[in-house]
């Protein structure tokens, strides 16, 4: 089933645009981390590095929200609330190449630390707004 609006969110994940992933925290209160997006025809996926504090909420709490706006015309945004269905590490060193790519114009992410892994989280949306 198709949401109302996915089309629309698939352009925004496409373009070269940010997006505001918000989590809550172990107490409840929302924890809200800008972050490189991308998407797999069904999925939202943000890629992470282990020990960050949106992994670690997505664990304990799989509920999200993530909002993404053009980047040259704020007005032109969506709203996505949904539920982390999957984090994995298959995949993600590959993944957050290609962010790079998208996002800096480099062909490797450069930012990697040794001896930390990167991370896919794997968003289902059950609800878009604009």
């Amino acid at each position: 089933m198709k949401l109302k609006h996915w089309e629309e969110a698939l352009r925004l994940i496409e373009g070269k645009n940010f997006a505001n992933l918000g989590t809550l925290m172990l107490d409840g209160s929302p924890q809200v981390t800008p972050v490189w997006v991308d998407h797999d025809g069904e999925l939202i996926i943000v890629n992470t590095a282990e020990g960050r504090i949106k992994l670690r909420n997505v664990t304990k709490d799989p509920r999200v929200a993530v909002s993404i706006f053009d980047q040259d015309n704020p007005y032109n945004k969506i709203l996505i609330r949904g539920t982390v269905v999957e984090t994995t590490k298959k995949g993600a060193e590959e993944h957050i190449d290609k962010m790079a790519m998208k996002y800096r114009g480099l062909a490797k992410y450069p930012w990697g630390q040794p001896g930390i892994s990167r991370v896919l989280i794997k968003i289902r949306p059950s609800r878009i707004s604009k």
